[in-house]
């Protein structure tokens, strides 16, 4: 088995990236609200498999599948307040505040 054999059938050239004929410039991003396509989908994803089965809970799981879909939405809507970047300063301005553990503690034995 030849190693060069292997590689006879790869295409060569450049890679071709799509969409970069089309732009003049760097493009920046739009930002969308993450929160409510996630909600949206997750909306989605429970009707499918309401509609596939016949639903057989009683009046008090329903409530609480309710109740339990209500607060997972906040839950999703509460993190998606904030961006990556300002969980990151919160965490470090936490960890900042801490004592560090592994600092050593000054004994004196003559004092």
């Amino acid at each position: 088995p030849n190693m060069a054999n292997a590689y006879e059938e790869a295409i060569g050239g450049s890679l071709k990236l799509k969409g970069l004929g089309k732009q003049n410039g760097v493009a920046k991003k739009k930002k969308k609200s993450k929160a409510k396509e996630v909600l949206e989908t997750i909306d989605k994803v429970e009707e499918k498999k309401l509609e596939r089965r016949e639903d057989t809970r009683t009046p008090a799981q329903k409530s609480f599948d309710k109740i339990k879909k209500k607060r997972q939405k906040e839950k999703i809507m509460e993190k998606a307040k904030k961006t990556h970047k300002q969980r990151v300063e919160e965490l470090n301005t936490y960890l900042d505040s801490l004592t560090e553990h592994y600092d050593i503690p000054k004994v004196s034995w003559t004092k």
